[in-house]
Formats: structure tokens, C-alpha cells, sequence
């Protein structure tokens, strides 16, 4: 080839142009790199070369690691084709405990600006793993503390703190355990139940402020009817002591009334039993007695009109015609309405005068009749009658 270069220079010039022109289309299309400069407190396992990653996919390497004082300077540098966050930050990941470390840009770009070239994260965008050492410190720390020389330090009892702590919860829980772990178990579903109906619980929250709101808005009557609950319960504090005499009195009363019932059971039985017939009388005779309050009204107006102040007498008019022409007509009847346990006798005594009507006093329906009713001698049942 190099014989056909020096017999042909015209390949060699074309030669020349493509590598010129594979070089700048490499660099438009954006195959260089993004530097980035970090301050880090500790840079433990991490090294030149340590990989730089997004998501823990390797985008770029770690140029340089140097110690500045109270912090190390890590100097890194990822391909510009991958974007980052302006505001991102970079953490050093230990992906186990022994083993190098790498650096992780986070949090993924998703729309916005973008790290510039030679950008610079301080101390506050920074952040690296606990070391093994801290936390066997923090645990040595914290043994000290419940030691003998801490919270578990002896006291005039021989005993420690803690050690009466861990004895007494241990006799507490001893034998406990199954009930113990239902306790758990109980509530998990709890908390599981409230998970499920959280939206029931928030209406009744929200319920409950609504609640809460109209108390709000009607605050001036919730004052006045505490401010009248209040007057209501001096007032029965200032009357207390008469209270106590009324209710003592009461009791007093109370006690004299079941003395009266108990001595006078048979009286009373005897008074209710005949209230009892009364009131069934009035039930019987409800319509007699309607009629009665209706008319009652005009016979007392007619009473007062009948009397005569000036001679002190009712003024009334005999219907002595009347009753001689009625004696005369029906003479049996008259008689026995007037004198009911004489009615048998006169009846014979006017059959055989020829006055009366027989007819009207038997069973005989070959003429008119007149129905005699007998006088109700108990008063339609107010009183009682031997029979």
C-alpha cells in the first residue's frame, strides 16, 4: 500500500479527507465527555479508575482522587451523550463489604436542565456509606451506655436498672407468649381493618368536622346555652338544701302512704272495686248520659225561669185533666206505674169492675197492649241490689 500511495498521491489526499471528516462527524455527534469536580468527607475503596454510574449502569470513570484537608477531591467525568440533572447528586455505593466502590449520579434526568462540563458538587451534594468501624462504634457506644457504668450501673439494691427492667419483663411475658403473639396478630388485622376502611373513617373525620364547623358558626348560642346550663346548675347548687328537705320529705311521705295501704287493703279493695262498677255503669249508660249533659242545660234554665222570686215559689202547671182523662182511659196502667207491687190486685179488682184492661198487663195479643217496665231499683247498676 504504501507503494501505491507514493505511485498514486491523489488516494492519499482522499485518505486524508476521510479520516478529517469521520473525526468531526465524532464530534458532532456528541462523543465527548462531561468533567465534573466533587467534594466528598471520606472517599474509603475509592480509586482512579472506579467506575461513575446512573442507575448502576457504568457511564463514566473516576480521573482522580486527592485529599484536601477535612475533605477528598474526587475528579470524574461521565459521556455526554447520557444527560444528567443540573442539581443532581453523586454518592459513593459500596456494593459490598469488602470491594471497591463506585460513584452513582442520582436522581435520573427526566426533563430540564442538564450538568454543564466542569461542573462543581460540594460537600452539601455529596454523600458517602457508614463504615464498618462507625457502626461497631456506635454499637460499642451504646453497650457502654447500658453497662455497668451507664444505665445498668448498680445502686443500693446490688442490681442495675436495666437488669430489674429485663427481670420484670421477663416474669411479666413468662408463659405469655402464645397470648403474646394472638396480641400481635390482633392487632395486625386491626390496623388491617382500618386500612380497609379508610375511607369510612375519613367521612366520619370529615363528618365529625362538619360537626365541628357549625359549632363554630353558631358559637354565640353554644355560649348562651352553656352560659344558661351553668345559671341552671348554680341554681340547683344554691337550692340544694331545700331539695335535700323536699326529697327527704318526699320519702317521709312516701313511706306514711304504703303504712296507709298496708292497713287499709280491704277498704281500698272494697272503694276500687266499686269505682269499678260505677265506671262500667257510666260505660253502659254512656248514651243516657250524653243525652243528660245535652238537655241538663235547658231543664236548669227552665227551673230558673219557673221560679217566682216575688212569692218564693216555682210556678208550674198541673195537667190534673190530663191525667184524669189518661186515669180514665187507661186506668191499669196508671196504677201500675204509680204503685208497682199492687199491680196484680188491681188489675183483678178493675177486670172485674170492667175499667181496666186486662190484656194490657199479660200475654194476650188479641188487643192492644201496654208494656209496663219495671222500676230499676239498682239505678242502672250504681248500687248493688239482693236479689
Amino acid at each position: 500500500m504504501n507503494r501505491l500511495l507514493r505511485t498514486n498521491p491523489l488516494i492519499a489526499v482522499v485518505a486524508v479527507v476521510a479520516l478529517i471528516a469521520a473525526a468531526l462527524v465524532l464530534a458532532f455527534r456528541g462523543g465527548g465527555t462531561v468533567h465534573v469536580t466533587a467534594d466528598f468527607p471520606r472517599a474509603i475503596s475509592l480509586y482512579k479508575g472506579s467506575d461513575v454510574r446512573i442507575l448502576g449502569v457504568s457511564v463514566g470513570k473516576v480521573d482522580d482522587v486527592t485529599a484536601d484537608g477535612t475533605k477528598v477531591v474526587v475528579k470524574f467525568h461521565y459521556d455526554s451523550k447520557y444527560k444528567v440533572p443540573a442539581d443532581a447528586r453523586a454518592v459513593v455505593i459500596s456494593p459490598s463489604i469488602v470491594g471497591d466502590r463506585f460513584v452513582q449520579l442520582t436522581p435520573v434526568w427526566t426533563k430540564g436542565a442538564v450538568m454543564q462540563n466542569n461542573a462543581s458538587l460540594g460537600l452539601d451534594r455529596t454523600a458517602t456509606p457508614l463504615e464498618l468501624d462507625e457502626i461497631f462504634g456506635s454499637i460499642n457506644d451504646l453497650t457502654k451506655a447500658l453497662g455497668p457504668d451507664g444505665a445498668n450501673k448498680p445502686d443500693s439494691t446490688g442490681t442495675g436498672a436495666l437488669t430489674r427492667l429485663l427481670d420484670s419483663t421477663a416474669k411479666n411475658f413468662g408463659g405469655e407468649g402464645v397470648q403474646f403473639n394472638q396480641t400481635l396478630q390482633n392487632l395486625s388485622k386491626f390496623t388491617k381493618t382500618l386500612s380497609d376502611n379508610k375511607d369510612q373513617l375519613f367521612g366520619t373525620l370529615s363528618e365529625v368536622e362538619n360537626f365541628t364547623n357549625a359549632l363554630a358558626k353558631n358559637d354565640t348560642t353554644v355560649r348562651k346555652f352553656n352560659d344558661s346550663l351553668a345559671s341552671g346548675a348554680g341554681l340547683l347548687a344554691d337550692e340544694r338544701s331545700d331539695l335535700a328537705a323536699v326529697l327527704k320529705n318526699l320519702s317521709t311521705a312516701l313511706t306514711q302512704v304504703r303504712s296507709f295501704v298496708a292497713d287499709n287493703r280491704q277498704a281500698l279493695s272494697v272503694n276500687i272495686k266499686g269505682l269499678n262498677q260505677i265506671s262500667k255503669a257510666f260505660v253502659k249508660n254512656r248514651a243516657q248520659l250524653d243525652e243528660s249533659l245535652k238537655d241538663a242545660p235547658e231543664a236548669l234554665n227552665n227551673l230558673a225561669l219557673a221560679y217566682d222570686p216575688n212569692a218564693g215559689t216555682l210556678d208550674t202547671r198541673a195537667n190534673v185533666g190530663e191525667t184524669v182523662n189518661q186515669l180514665t182511659a187507661k186506668p191499669s196502667v196508671v196504677l201500675c206505674a204509680l204503685l208497682p207491687d199492687a199491680c196484680g190486685p188491681l188489675t183483678s179488682i178493675l177486670g172485674v169492675l170492667g175499667l181496666g184492661r186486662p190484656a194490657a198487663l199479660t200475654n194476650d195479643t188479641s188487643g192492644p197492649t201496654t208494656t209496663i217496665q219495671p222500676i230499676d231499683k239498682s239505678l242502672a247498676g250504681l248500687v248493688e241490689v239482693n236479689r
